[in-house]
């Protein structure tokens, strides 16, 4: 018998390197990362802080044009940790977290 894994991501991946300012809903979690990928339904992300699975988060960054008709948005989204990864180096960590909801944030003009 196979083992299939099978695909949960509601949409295609986009491969970007954005730095994200992080908080936990309970203001536990403070930090800043950047991301590996990610699409409207679910990011990965590398910090230096260890985050645990089952934490809600609210993330501020920039959707690439990719996700967004060609024009780069800040965003500020509302996320749960589904996964902990340790990374390669001590003091790394990769985090997959599913976006429950993301909110386009005003334009502040220059």
């Amino acid at each position: 018998m196979t083992d299939i894994k099978s695909e949960r991501r509601s949409g295609k991946r986009v491969k970007a390197r954005v730095p994200v300012a992080i908080k936990g809903q309970s203001g536990a979690v403070e930090t800043t990362g950047f991301t590996r990928d990610l699409n409207t339904g679910g990011i990965f992300l590398y910090t230096d802080s260890r985050i645990v699975a089952g934490s809600e988060l609210e993330m501020v960054l920039i959707l690439p044009p990719e996700l967004t008709h060609g024009v780069k948005q800040w965003v500020c989204c509302q996320a749960s940790v589904v996964r902990v990864e340790d990374g390669e180096s001590a003091g790394n960590f990769g985090v997959a977290a599913n976006i429950r909801s993301i909110e386009v944030l005003p334009e502040i003009p220059s």
